[in-house]
């Protein structure tokens, strides 16, 4: 109201404007005259800083990576802070991969009315209609998905996949919504978004010939066509291949042998020298333990045969008491 006051008091001065606002003179200039917050001081000081971080990663940097950045170089900052001020300053980073378009709009040709206006409800079968189109990951690429949707039963009537936006992608869906709905869609309401397969020709005089009207909703506006769009994100999230079932594949997959010579192989292991572990390995290799027993055979029972004690008796003293050969000879 500030902002709206300050552009018209010089027609219709303060006073007046007041009166028709929810606003008193003495707060409008009270709010004049009261110096800036700390807040807005703050920001004011953070401006510049996020806009030469942003500016010297050539521009790919998101509100993350700046946030980082600022943390390294000593300016604290909150990061939310950092995507208020980013979306202000109308500054955005990069983001990887494709964005697939799917509605082509042409804001000067004429289309039907919305009569939806946003109520997805629906008494009977084959009153209200809507259609969407989606892309989809597969096994092979993105594809692009069209369907059409009864409101009473939230069924999905009719679908088509294609790897191209053309007209017959969206008509062949519909068609496979009439064949399976049979002729009773006298009073049918399509409802769509502004894409050109909608508003193509052959589409809306396919829809004039079943008995259906046709509605569209605002462009650049989700929620006009909501229902559908929640079918999107089930494709989408459920079905996308590419965060579940693909990735699950891919790791698992076998190597292609022609693909070995792509990968550097690990060095082949050395056998001219011994572990450098040192008197376990040497004495593994000797054949012979540190106690004076064979490491692969045994030829008599060991002195001490309990297995968790060993013989405080030296070896070579046990064999001239005993006066048998010493063992480790």
């Amino acid at each position: 109201m500030i902002a709206y006051i300050d552009a018209h008091k010089e027609r219709f001065g303060v006073e007046p404007i007041c009166e028709q606002l929810p606003i008193a003179p003495s707060t409008y200039y009270a709010a004049k005259s009261r110096p800036p917050s700390a807040r807005t001081v703050r920001d004011e000081g953070l401006k510049p800083e996020i806009q030469r971080v942003h500016r010297d990663n050539f521009g790919v940097y998101g509100a993350r990576k700046v946030w980082v950045q600022l943390g390294r170089e000593g300016i604290p900052a909150a990061r939310c802070t950092v995507e208020r001020l980013m979306s202000g300053l109308g500054l955005k980073g990069v983001r990887r991969g494709a964005f697939k378009i799917t509605t082509t709009s042409d804001g000067s040709a004429l289309r039907p009315a919305d009569l939806v206006e946003r109520d997805f409800r629906a008494s009977r079968p084959n009153q209200l209609w809507v259609a969407d189109i989606t892309y989809v990951a597969t096994w092979s690429g993105f594809v692009y998905v069209a369907f059409v949707t009864d409101v009473f039963s939230r069924r999905i009537v009719g679908w088509q996949v294609s790897r191209s936006l053309r007209s017959d992608l969206a008509l062949d869906a519909l068609e496979m919504a009439l064949w399976a709905r049979g002729k009773n869609t006298e009073g049918l309401v399509h409802h769509s978004d502004r894409g050109s397969q909608y508003l193509s020709i052959r589409y809306s005089e396919r829809l004039a010939e079943a008995g259906a009207v046709a509605s569209v909703g605002s462009r650049g506006d989700s929620y006009d066509n909501a229902l559908a769009e929640t079918i999107n994100r089930a494709l989408q999230d459920g079905s996308d291949p590419a965060k579940g079932a693909l990735e699950e594949h891919r790791r698992r997959r076998v190597r292609h042998p022609g693909m070995d010579r792509l990968v550097q192989q690990p060095a082949a292991a050395r056998t001219d020298r011994r572990h450098p572990a040192g008197r376990i390995r040497n004495a593994l290799l000797d054949g012979v333990r540190r106690d004076g027993y064979s490491r692969t055979h045994r030829t008599e029972s060991p002195l001490n045969p309990g297995r968790f004690k060993r013989d405080p008796v030296d070896p070579f003293v046990r064999s001239k008491i005993e006066g048998t050969t010493n063992p480790c000879l």
